[in-house]
């Protein structure tokens, strides 16, 4: 067991960095530092929420320079993690601009695909859909040349706030495999390892999209999409008179495609990857297990059981396996901290049923893999519904669009 984190003071501004340079050190790729763009905790995530204004979203989502004309809302971290979770991000939007109320609400709900995605099919996400990328004639030496001012400046935003607009990411992984011809599942890691937002749904989910998983068309990357986005960066950039994607990438020739995985077209068991519709179970808890996926003040386990003790596990060998960045773990240090002003929190090194077997605790259902794996071992007494934007379906989940009809 550790000390819980502390919030930071005026005297003492960084002390959840200092926390896991501390107790996590190790387990990290890199220094541990605090993201300059983004700060966990509940009361970070409400008061980004407060500040919504989503006027103008539909048009400047994609904007990447100037930095003042960007007009993605930054929510992301605390998604993932939900401090704000998909429905209350919906429920955020109902006042804003028609447009711009529905193009926000389409990217809640391509969220919500890759999560019903991956509660589905689980690791196997990383072939269910997988297109091989386009390889090019004349293969690259780096797949993100730093002499390219484009990528360099977006791998810099990557590796030091932890988080890209959609357009970079976009620009990032088409650079990686469409131009580079590198395998796109490496690239997946990289962006995994640093982004704040890292997920194996989303995260993953958008790597496929990249390379042609689902639709068999990849994604290209050419200087005009940086002269339109971010036409700055072509003006500073050494390779301007020479630049390496002035022209679209040519196709790829046509490859065989696996078999897809038969989940992709119907679910046999909707009810067991959505989890539970009330909370089931016997027994009274002692305390709450947290997971990584819900750490919001309205996770439904915590908000039922208010008087209970917060239990979050850094999971040693998982943890030790990815090697993320030391900011990712400050971010969940920092939202520790937060809620240990409002309840008992327990923080905890080693192995989730380790440290909870034999524990009477309540926990609210989580839609990935691991949740399944670990929940067996420890047995919770009681275990609360995920509050999902869109309850799971037994139709197909091939592509958003198909799972986007029976989405209610």
């Amino acid at each position: 067991m550790l000390p819980t984190p502390a919030p930071d003071t005026a005297s003492a501004p960084d002390t959840a960095t200092a926390w896991v340079r501390a107790h996590l050190a190790d387990l990290c790729r890199d220094e541990p530092v605090a993201s300059p763009a983004f700060r966990g905790g509940q009361q970070a995530a409400d008061t980004a929420l407060a500040a919504l204004d989503l006027t103008g979203y539909a048009a400047r989502r994609n904007e990447v320079l100037p930095v003042g004309r960007r007009g993605a809302t930054r929510l992301s971290p605390w998604i993932r993690y939900g401090l704000i979770d998909l429905p209350t991000a919906w429920a955020a939007a109902a006042d804003a601009p028609a447009r711009d109320r529905t193009k926000f609400r389409d990217e809640l709900a391509w969220q919500e695909y890759a999560r019903h995605l991956y509660a589905r099919v689980g690791r196997r996400t990383a072939a269910a859909l997988r297109a091989a990328p386009a390889r090019p004639a004349q293969p690259w030496d780096e797949p993100w040349p730093a002499a390219m001012n484009c990528v360099a400046t977006c791998v810099e935003e990557l590796e030091t706030d932890g988080w890209l607009v959609n357009q970079t990411r976009m620009w990032l992984s088409s650079q990686w495999t469409v131009r580079a011809g590198a395998e796109w599942t490496e690239g997946e890691d990289r962006f995994f390892t640093h982004l704040l937002d890292g997920s194996r749904a989303a995260n993953r989910l958008g790597w496929q999209w990249t390379v042609g998983g689902g639709t068999g068309k990849p994604y290209g990357f050419s200087r005009w999409q940086v002269r339109k986005r971010a036409p700055q960066l072509c003006r500073d950039c050494a390779l301007r008179d020479a630049c390496p994607i002035e022209h679209w990438p040519a196709d790829a020739p046509p490859e065989p495609r696996p078999e897809p995985d038969p989940r992709l077209r119907a679910d046999p068991d909707p009810e067991a990857t959505g989890g539970p519709r009330e909370p089931a179970g016997e027994g009274e808890p002692e305390a709450v297990w947290l997971t990584a996926e819900s750490l919001g003040d309205a996770d439904p386990a915590l908000a039922a059981h208010p008087g209970l003790p917060a239990v979050f596990v850094f999971d040693e060998p998982l943890l030790a396996r990815l090697r993320l960045s030391g900011k990712r773990l400050v971010f969940l240090a920092e939202t520790l901290a937060d809620l240990g002003t409002r309840r008992p929190v327990e923080v905890h090194r080693g192995t989730v049923p380790g440290v909870l077997r034999g524990r009477a605790v309540a926990v609210t259902h989580a839609p990935v893999p691991g949740f399944r794996t670990r929940a067996a071992e420890v047995g919770p007494v009681r275990v609360h519904p995920w509050p999902w934007l869109f309850r799971p379906h037994a139709g197909p989940v091939s592509s958003y669009t198909a799972w986007r009809k029976k989405a209610r």
